[in-house]
């Protein structure tokens, strides 16, 4: 299909200005959505609900669920090019919609990153083109893939091959007796057992690649999971060692040219302690949208993901981002919405906002309840010093637990 651009400001033949869609109406399409705005372009957004954090700030809310025929017809109506927000958004209706509008990132690469099975397989192939590959893993689909796992990956941890984020379709198993368990829990579904590596850190890159194979990216975010939720990211120069800066980078690179991918990816890896000075690089998984891990872009880089996720699916240049500020991200939980009575309170924003450089990004989301993203905090400042002793500050009026 054409990759013709789709101009911002455009008047197309209809008499509406280009429209830029997304399939999913999180948080992250609601960004998405003020990216594509800004630049002149009309949006639309399907979800099927009416409340969805994007669709409240678009200009065309199609309130039906991801495979319905009547919705995706109106959404191709409406739309010059389309996008998602999120990788479990069915591939069979990402390839409805590619065989009629531009769709970026494609069904295929998507499909890949819904199966960890599928997913794994990839990284393999790209390590064995000189990039980083995944933890030692065996995939189980049946009991005589389960009888046949090694030894040597146990202890470890099983995950579903579908559907599983931010922690969840998720065990820890020290042994065969808790793997068996483990897998029965999941519903006998097919999993992933990865063996369990002596962490050090974990870092993730985000790129943008357009349909002429053009890649830029970001510098490479240090992050601080908790409970398999990301709570801190730390983007400065110096952050990482070099050495493991540039192998991610030419991994992630790797990874999206053998997708021939178009849009923003991340990719998340493990820094594992092999005795080295730095550290051994491990590809942990990746996703085919903009990141949770990426938000400090929208105020310390001079083009944030969300506007390469527009440039890129509308066909027009991308330009490397440059870091113009050291920067601190905090998630913003819904735990911080109630007190340690489990009553419910506001957070302190007044408080938070009178500290230099920081920057609030609230979603729009109506009710708040633990472990759900409700917002996200930037810091920005001179120095790395600076930015940090205001991150801690901040995290500390909130009732955000510390970090090193």
């Amino acid at each position: 299909m054409s990759r013709k651009p789709v101009l911002p400001g455009q008047v197309m033949p209809s008499g509406q200005l280009a429209t830029l869609g997304v399939m999913g109406g999180g948080q992250l399409g609601r960004m998405f959505v003020q990216a594509a705005q800004e630049m002149g372009y009309f949006t639309a957004v399907l979800d099927a609900d009416p409340a969805s954090p994007a669709g409240l700030v678009s200009h065309y809310h199609i309130e039906t669920g991801y495979e319905d025929e009547q919705g995706l017809a109106q959404l191709m109506q409406r739309c010059e090019a389309i996008t998602t927000e999120f990788e479990n958004v069915p591939a069979p209706a990402l390839m409805t919609l590619g065989a009629h509008r531009p769709v970026a990132p494609s069904a295929n690469a998507v499909a890949v990153a819904q199966d960890r099975i599928a997913e794994k397989a990839h990284f393999v192939a790209c390590a064995q083109a000189g990039g980083a590959g995944p933890a030692p893993y065996a995939a189980i689909e049946t009991e005589a893939l389960l009888q046949a796992v090694p030894d040597n990956l146990l202890p470890g941890i099983l995950k579903t091959a579908r559907l599983g984020y931010d922690g969840k379709g998720q065990a820890r198993v020290r042994d065969r007796a808790e793997l068996a368990a483990a897998w029965e829990q999941m519903g006998r579904v097919p999993c992933v057992l990865e063996k369990l590596l002596p962490l050090q850190a974990e870092l993730s890159v985000i790129v943008a690649r357009g349909a002429d194979g053009q890649v830029v990216h970001f510098p490479p975010q240090r992050n601080l999971h908790r409970d398999g939720i990301l709570a801190v990211t730390e983007v400065f120069e110096g952050n990482l060692p070099a050495e493991l800066v540039q192998q991610a980078v030419a991994a992630t690179t790797a990874i999206a040219h053998q997708l021939l991918y178009v849009g923003v990816l991340c990719v998340e890896y493990f820094v594992i302690d092999d005795g080295s000075t730095h550290g051994a690089l491990v590809v942990n998984e990746m996703a085919p949208r903009p990141h949770n891990s990426g938000h400090y872009t929208l105020n310390a880089c001079d083009v944030s993901q969300f506007e390469l996720q527009v440039r890129a699916m509308a066909g027009l240049p991308l330009t490397q981002p440059r870091l113009h500020s050291p920067a601190v991200m905090l998630n913003l939980l819904g735990d911080l919405w109630f007190d340690d009575a489990g009553q419910p309170r506001t957070p302190d924003w007044a408080a938070v906002l009178a500290l230099p450089g920081t920057h609030l990004h609230l979603y729009g989301k109506l009710s708040a309840r633990a472990g759900r993203k409700m917002g996200h905090l930037n810091v920005t400042g001179a120095t790395v010093v600076q930015v940090q002793a205001t991150a801690r500050r901040a995290a500390e009026i909130l009732g955000i637990a510390p970090w090193h």
